[in-house]
C-alpha cells in the first residue's frame, strides 16, 4: 500500500493578507451582497414563472401531479391500515368536557404525543386538528391549549399533537430543543424532510379522529398559528378529509422565504421549482379556507403584502371550482401570533364551516381554565415509551438501514452512480467563464475573477515555478485568510502552482445579509435553506465552481495535474467534485465525515448547514464517493457526522469498508485513514 502524506489546512496563521477579488461596495461603503442579490433574483423569476404559467383551463388536469410532487419532495409517508396503537395515559375532566394524554403510531414503531379534547355527551362532533408553531411548551403552549379549550367548549373535538421533534418528543426527555437548523435537516440525508414528517404525523392524526365514536368524520377541521399554520396549509392541500382550513399568521410566498429567517419545516425541498404558495393553498379548494394574517407580524415572509400577492393568484382558482365564498382573508392587528381576537374569529368561522350554524362572525370567547404541564403531559412521572422516537433517534435508526442495504450491494456501476450524485447533488449546467479578469499580480500571486451568469469566483493564484504544470487547489470553509503560511511554505518548495479560492459563501465570496439572518443558528442556514428551495445545494454549488475553476486551469493554463486540499465541509465538495471528475491525483482531506449516518444529538452544528445534500443515504455514503474518484485519497483525522474522533477500532473497520467499496467499483485510486495517534499501514 502507497503512503501519502496530509498537509493540514486548518489553522488561525494568515498567509496571504491581499483581499480576493470579488465583491464591490455601494455608496455607503458596504460589500454589495451578490449572493442575496442573486437569489432573490432567481425567486422572483421562479414566482412570475408559477404565475404567468398558470392556466386555469388545466388546473384540475394537473392538480393531482402537484400532490404527487409534494408527496414525492417532502417524504410523506401515507399508510391509513398502519395500526394506530393508540394508549391514553391519563386525562382530566373540565367542565363539559375531557381532557386525554394520549399516543398513537404514525410510522412503524414511531407514536406521537398528543391531547385530545372531547367535549361531553353522545356526540358525534366535529373536530379540529390543532397544530403548534415554534411556541414555548409546544402542544401544551398557552396559544395552542387555549384554542382547544375554547373549541372543547362549542362542542368540537380537537387533537393537539406535538410537532416532530418538539414537546415530549425532543432529544431528551423533559428538554426543549429547537426541531430545525442542523438537528431538523439531517432528515434530508436520509431522505426525507422535518416538512414530511410533520405532514405524517397529521394525517395520522386525522385517521385517528376518523376512528373515534365522538367525532363526526365528515367534519373535520383544521388550524394552527406560524409553523402550524404552515402545517395546517400542507395538510389540507393533501388530505381531503379536512373540510375547513385556518391557517394564522402564516400565509405568504414562497419567494419570500428565500434569504428571510424560516425554519427547516417550512422547507419544500426543491419547491420553487414547480410551485409557488398559490397553487398549494388551491388544493385545498372547493373546501373552506379562512386566511388570518397579522397587521404588525415581523416576518415578511407572513406579512399581509405578501398574503395578498398569494390571495390574488388564489381566488381564481376557487371561483373556477364555484366556491368563491368559500375563500377569504382576514388582517388583524396584531402581532405574530393565535391572539384572542384570531381565535374568536376562527372560533365563529368553524362552527359555521363545521356546524352548519351562525354567520361566521367571531364568537365571544368563554373563559379558559389552561391546565398544567403536567396535567397534560403523557410520561409526568415515567420515563417515556422509547417509540416516542426523537430526531436524532429516527436518524440514526433510518441512516443504519439505509447503510445496511448500501454495504450489501454487490457491485456499483459508476457511470449511473455518477449520473445519481449529479441528481442529488442538484447540478446545474455549468456555463464557461463568461469573462476571465485578471485584476493584479502581487509578490507571485494573481488575483482573478472568473465570472459566469449567476456566480462570480474570485481566485488567488501562483503559477507553478518548475516546468511542471501541476496545481493544488486549497478550500477551507474559514475562508483563504486562515490558511497557514507553512502549507503554502511547503506546497511552494514543491514547485508546484497553489491555488486558494473562497468557496461560495465564505470569505470575500460571503452573503453578509444571510449571516446578519442566521444569528445564533448554524452558519449557512439562511442560505441551505434558500438554495434547496430552489433546486440547489451548496455542495453541488461547491461542486460547480469547481468544475468552474479546473476547466480554467486546464484549458487556460494547461493543467496537466490537479490535487485538492480541503476540510470538513468542503472536504466533502471536493470529494464530490472528484467523484464526478474522475481526473483529480489527490485528495489530502482533513476532519471529513466518514459516513453521513447520524451518530448523536451532542456535536450536531460540528458542521454547519452546508453539509446536507438530500438524499445521500438512499444514494450511497462516503467511502462511494471515494470511490468513484479514482484519486489517492488521505482522510485524515477523520470524524464522525457529530464531529467526534474515530477510536482505532472504529478507524480499522472504516478502512476496511472503504476498501470492500473500491473492489465493488473497480476503482483504481486508494483512500488510507490516519488519525494522529494511528497509522492503518503501520
Amino acid at each position: 500500500m502507497k503512503h501519502f502524506v496530509i498537509i493540514s489546512c486548518i489553522c488561525s496563521m494568515v498567509v496571504v493578507t491581499t483581499p480576493l477579488c470579488g465583491q464591490t461596495t455601494n455608496a455607503a461603503n458596504q460589500p454589495e451582497d451578490r449572493i442575496a442579490a442573486q437569489l432573490r433574483k432567481e425567486a422572483a423569476a421562479a414566482f412570475r414563472h408559477h404565475s404567468t404559467s398558470f392556466s386555469m383551463q388545466h388546473w384540475r388536469e394537473t392538480k393531482e401531479a402537484l400532490k404527487q410532487k409534494i408527496i414525492r419532495h417532502t417524504g410523506v409517508r401515507i399508510d391509513h391500515d398502519l395500526p394506530l396503537l393508540y394508549r391514553e395515559t391519563g386525562h382530566t375532566q373540565q367542565n363539559g368536557y375531557v381532557v386525554k394524554n394520549i399516543l398513537f403510531q404514525t410510522q412503524p414503531g414511531v407514536m406521537a404525543t398528543a391531547n385530545l379534547y372531547i367535549p361531553d355527551g353522545k356526540g358525534p362532533f366535529p373536530a379540529v386538528i390543532n397544530s403548534h408553531g415554534h411556541w414555548k411548551d409546544a402542544r401544551m403552549g398557552e396559544m395552542v391549549q387555549s384554542l382547544a379549550h375554547s373549541l372543547a367548549q362549542q362542542g368540537f373535538v380537537c387533537l393537539n399533537i406535538d410537532a416532530w421533534g418538539a414537546g415530549e418528543r425532543t432529544s431528551i426527555q423533559g428538554e426543549a430543543e429547537y426541531h430545525g437548523a442542523n438537528l431538523g435537516a439531517s432528515l434530508m440525508n436520509i431522505g426525507t424532510s422535518l416538512m414530511g414528517m410533520q405532514l405524517t404525523d397529521n394525517i395520522r392524526g386525522v385517521d385517528l379522529l376518523c376512528t373515534l365514536q365522538e367525532v363526526d368524520k365528515t367534519r373535520i377541521g383544521a388550524t394552527g398559528a406560524s409553523g402550524g399554520g404552515n402545517q395546517t396549509m400542507w395538510l389540507a392541500a393533501l388530505d381531503e378529509r379536512i373540510k375547513a382550513a385556518a391557517p394564522v399568521v402564516s400565509v405568504g410566498t414562497f419567494e419570500s422565504y428565500i434569504v428571510h429567517s424560516n425554519c427547516v419545516c417550512e422547507l419544500l425541498p426543491d419547491g420553487l421549482t414547480f410551485t409557488e404558495e398559490a397553487a398549494v393553498l388551491g388544493l385545498i379548494a372547493p373546501r373552506a379556507l379562512k386566511i388570518c394574517n397579522a397587521q404588525r407580524d415581523a416576518s415578511k415572509s407572513f406579512s399581509p403584502q405578501e398574503m395578498l400577492r398569494t390571495y390574488h393568484q388564489l381566488s381564481p382558482i376557487y371561483a373556477q371550482e364555484k366556491a368563491k365564498d368559500k375563500c377569504s382573508y382576514e388582517i388583524f392587528n396584531t402581532t405574530h401570533g393565535y391572539w384572542p381576537e384570531i381565535r374568536a374569529a376562527v372560533l365563529g368561522w368553524f362552527t359555521l364551516q363545521l356546524k352548519g350554524t351562525g354567520t361566521g362572525a367571531p364568537q365571544q370567547l368563554a373563559t379558559v381554565d389552561l391546565l398544567s404541564l403536567e396535567q397534560l403531559a403523557v410520561f409526568p412521572h415515567t420515563s417515556r415509551d422509547t417509540a416516542v422516537m426523537s430526531t436524532a433517534a429516527y436518524c440514526h435508526r433510518q441512516g443504519t438501514l439505509r447503510r445496511e442495504a448500501y454495504l450489501h450491494t454487490t457491485a456499483f456501476n459508476q457511470a449511473r452512480k455518477r449520473k445519481e450524485l449529479a441528481e442529488i447533488l442538484r447540478l446545474q449546467p455549468v456555463p464557461p467563464a463568461q469573462q476571465v479578469q485578471h485584476k493584479s499580480k502581487t509578490a507571485g500571486w494573481e488575483q482573478i475573477e472568473l465570472t459566469t451568469a449567476a456566480d462570480q469566483l474570485p481566485v488567488l493564484l501562483k503559477r507553478p515555478s518548475q516546468k511542471g504544470k501541476t496545481y493544488t487547489i486549497i478550500l477551507t470553509p474559514a475562508g483563504k485568510d486562515s490558511i497557514p503560511a507553512k502549507l503554502i511554505q511547503e506546497l511552494t518548495a514543491t514547485g508546484n502552482g497553489i491555488v486558494l479560492v473562497d468557496g461560495w459563501g465564505i470569505g470575500t465570496h460571503n452573503a453578509p445579509e444571510a449571516r446578519k439572518i442566521d444569528g445564533s443558528l448554524p452558519p449557512f442556514h439562511t442560505l441551505a435553506r434558500s438554495m434547496i428551495w430552489l433546486g440547489k445545494t451548496i455542495q453541488g454549488q461547491w461542486v460547480q465552481e469547481l468544475q468552474l475553476l479546473t476547466a480554467f486551469l486546464r484549458q487556460e493554463l494547461q493543467a496537466s495535474s490537479i490535487s485538492i486540499h480541503a476540510s470538513k465541509e468542503l472536504a466533502v465538495a471536493a470529494l464530490c467534485f472528484a467523484a464526478l471528475d474522475g481526473n483529480i491525483s489527490s485528495l489530502a482531506l482533513k476532519h471529513c465525515p466518514v459516513s453521513y449516518v447520524f451518530d448523536q444529538r451532542a456535536g450536531i452544528d460540528y458542521f454547519n448547514m452546508a453539509i446536507h445534500i438530500p438524499g445521500i443515504l438512499p444514494w450511497g455514503d462516503i467511502s462511494l464517493l471515494a470511490a468513484l474518484s479514482n484519486a489517492n485519497i488521505i482522510l485524515h483525522e477523520p470524524v464522525t457526522m457529530s464531529g467526534h474522533p474515530l477510536d482505532n477500532n472504529t478507524l480499522k473497520s472504516y478502512q476496511q469498508e472503504f476498501n470492500e467499496i473500491n473492489i465493488k467499483t473497480g476503482r483504481k485510486g486508494q483512500t488510507v485513514l490516519k488519525n494522529e495517534n494511528f497509522d492503518y499501514e503501520k
